[in-house]
């Protein structure tokens, strides 16, 4: 062999030793959550680290100062210059969010989404339990502890938050179906990502109307603000209060009678889930119908929306175990 051709086939084994290199690195996996230093998101983080620490990838969470859509387009846009390979978002607004996703794609970035089953432009979109499961099964508890009676009001994230709302509708239509002595006593709020929003919005709806039986909040801290606003009013028990809320932020509420209960699922298992997937769909792996995914389980695939089932239930026997692991 010529010393050109060694110095070629040299030259070639570097190359191919330099991609193989390149293409065994850990990705780095970011999460922007909707609004950071909430328990919520705070548990979520967790799991979005120890699963990073797990795998051996650099994974982490982006927590905007507030649940304005436009800073998360911002985040998202500071992660694209940043070149990380995987994206994850729970978004506060669909819509807006779309072109700077799209954007993302477009470099090469997997984009997945949590709480948006709606989202266009993403490779998945995961739900850790359907939204008809969700909202009818806090619909159900709202039936069983009102008996039907009264009127009762519904608080979501924000009004174009798509889980909130999609959750939201699915409870309305079993109340519609199921529990019609119990009426609407005003359109849906967008107050449940705020305790004092939805605390202030309680308050006016319990001057307003005396017949408020009931409050659900699909937001977490929807449901705390409007459990104490029951408190302060002396209404522990006579007002229900079902919704998602962290078991840590909410468990003397709970004990206290005041926050009946509710149904999540684990904002930790969530966190690990956008990396244990975000890792697989990194290394060239495919998710079919009844797969079992890691993190997820077995589960169900709708088009690019991925469905866990993995119902927490929220009451006075559950609560304590639950903040004890951090949720």
């Amino acid at each position: 062999m010529t010393q050109r051709a060694l110095l070629a086939a040299a030259t070639l084994t570097g190359a191919l030793a330099s991609a193989t290199a390149l293409a065994q690195q850990p990705p780095t996996i970011a999460v922007v959550a909707k609004v950071g230093g909430i328990p919520w998101f705070n548990a979520m983080e967790k799991g979005i680290e120890q699963m990073g620490e797990e795998l051996g990838v650099e994974a982490y969470m982006v927590g905007p100062t507030s649940a304005d859509p436009a800073l998360q387009v911002r985040a998202i846009e500071d992660l694209i210059s940043r070149g990380v390979d995987v994206i994850g978002v729970v978004p506060n607004d669909r819509e807006v969010l779309e072109p700077v996703l799209e954007r993302a794609r477009s470099q090469g970035i997997i984009v997945l989404t949590h709480e948006s089953p709606e989202s266009v432009n993403i490779d998945y979109d995961f739900e850790m339990i359907s939204a008809q499961q969700l909202g009818e099964e806090h619909a159900r508890l709202m039936a069983d502890t009102t008996g039907c009676e009264g009127s009762y009001a519904v608080y979501v994230g924000g009004l174009s938050v798509p889980a909130h709302n999609a959750w939201a509708d699915a409870a309305v239509n079993w109340l519609e179906e199921n529990c019609q002595g119990l009426t609407p006593a005003a359109e849906r709020f967008g107050v449940a990502e705020s305790v004092d929003d939805s605390r202030s919005t309680t308050l006016d709806l319990l001057r307003a109307h005396e017949d408020l039986a009931g409050i659900m909040s699909f937001g977490s801290q929807g449901t705390i603000g409007a459990a104490r606003a029951v408190k302060e009013r002396g209404l522990a028990g006579d007002v229900a209060v079902v919704g998602l809320f962290s078991p840590g932020q909410g468990r003397r509420l709970v004990h206290e009678g005041v926050i009946t209960g509710g149904f999540q699922w684990s904002p930790l298992e969530a966190g690990q889930a956008f990396v244990a997937l975000g890792n697989l769909l990194y290394e060239g792996g495919e998710v079919s119908d009844g797969d079992a995914l890691p993190v997820l389980g077995e589960i169900t695939l709708d088009g690019h929306t991925i469905f866990a089932a993995k119902p927490v239930e929220l009451n006075a026997d559950s609560v304590d175990a639950l903040a004890e692991l951090g949720l």
